[in-house]
């Protein structure tokens, strides 16, 4: 069966990076650690570099530049952030610059600005602090939202509070009251988009990772003893069959709304691997850490039915408005997602991101889609991320 020969690739994999002396199934740090990781400089894999070079228009020499340009902003935004204090408005990270962007108010002393361009940062000043806007968000966070709101969130590049509106639906009276009352928190930029965001999970069909009644989502992440994936596939106790309809375990931990995360418990002949499939696109990616990529980030998207596809990071903590209700502190990207694809893989480079939640549009005419971001989920429940 096609998700046995999966598996024992994946596992080969591994046995050959371990033969090699790559690579280790349980590093020192697994054993009790939840904090994030470092991102190890590590060589491109041929078919990522494909990947890129498809998604993103790149020459594979761009392409390796790239990637080591976004690891160097990974290792750099949390410095940055540390060395502009109560100045700091945002980072991102600018691809046409390959470099990291650092936002501050003019607050920032001319030394402070300084020591960010010599860390490598390009540095711009703008009027609103990041503490402010995320005050702003919060305020927002407290509104009731009508179902033509998608979402909002911070936006470091514009310096204001962005909330989508469904684009047909902007002049609905209930939407007006709402971006009054959200222009009334803070500094707003209204955007439309053409539907709102709705969840992927789907119904049940052959051939993909997991069940849940007659519900069908995919693994995210292995973590020791289990796998973490969206909340909405699955309350706590609910149990789980896999690919091939055999038992798995069970809903360990499950919150939707307000969140969207949950982990499963793996036994009963099942194992866990630090894999994310390619499925043919690529070779099958090891995961090595959870050190969170910036604002315009490569990062790509692995799903039980519409399989790879690649993006941009376009926004962080976004609070989304679906259906069932808000939910927060979520990921925006650029990546396409169908149903079944929910609680899926998001990963930059071999480092973690997050599980897939939700979005709008398809993988046919494109569209966007959040992630629940992993550390988050590994923090909530103590659990330990399964890095090769």
């Amino acid at each position: 069966m096609r998700r046995t020969r999966l598996k024992h690739v994946c596992l080969a994999a591994l046995l050959t990076l371990a033969a090699l002396g790559g690579t280790n199934t349980l590093p020192a740090a697994a054993a009790g650690s939840t904090a994030e990781t470092a991102p190890a400089a590590t060589p491109a894999s041929p078919g990522l570099l494909q990947a890129m070079r498809q998604e993103f228009g790149l020459t594979e020499d761009q392409a390796v530049a790239r990637l080591e340009a976004e690891q160097a902003a990974t290792a750099l935004e949390p410095k940055a952030r540390r060395t502009a204090g109560a100045a700091y408005a945002g980072s991102w990270f600018d691809a046409a610059e390959d470099r990291l962007t650092v936002a501050v108010t003019s607050q920032a002393s001319q030394a402070t600005r300084a020591a960010l361009r010599a860390d490598g940062a390009d540095v711009r000043v703008v009027e609103h602090s990041a503490r402010a806007l995320d005050a702003a968000k919060s305020r927002i966070d407290r509104l009731s939202a009508p179902s033509a709101v998608g979402s909002w969130h911070v936006d470091p590049v514009a310096n204001t509070v962005v909330v989508t509106v469904v684009r047909d639906r902007r002049s609905d009276n209930d939407v007006q009251r709402f971006l009054t009352q959200a222009r009334a928190a803070g500094p707003v930029t209204v955007e439309t988009v053409a539907a709102a965001p709705r969840t992927f999970a789907a119904g049940t069909v052959g051939g993909d990772p997991y069940y849940t009644g007659n519900v069908r989502c995919s693994i995210g992440f292995s973590v020791h003893g289990g796998f973490v994936t969206a909340g909405h596939c699955g309350q706590a106790g609910a149990g789980v069959r896999g690919w091939d309809g055999s038992y798995i375990g069970n809903f360990q931990g499950s919150s939707f709304p307000d969140n969207d995360y949950a982990w499963v418990n793996v036994g009963s002949g099942w194992w866990t691997v630090p894999v994310v499939l390619g499925w043919g696109t690529i070779p099958d990616r090891l995961v090595r850490g959870s050190a969170e990529a910036p604002v315009g980030s490569s990062v790509c998207r692995s799903g039980s039915t519409t399989h790879w596809h690649c993006g941009t990071v376009l926004a962080k903590n976004e609070t989304v408005n679906y259906s069932q209700g808000a939910v927060h502190q979520m990921t925006k990207t650029s990546v396409c997602a169908e149903g079944g694809d929910s609680g899926g893989s998001f990963i930059s480079g071999d480092q973690a991101q997050g599980v897939t939640s939700g979005g709008w549009g398809n993988c046919t005419g494109g569209g966007e889609t959040w992630f629940q971001p992993v550390n988050e989920i590994l923090n909530r429940y103590g659990l330990t991320l399964h890095t090769s």
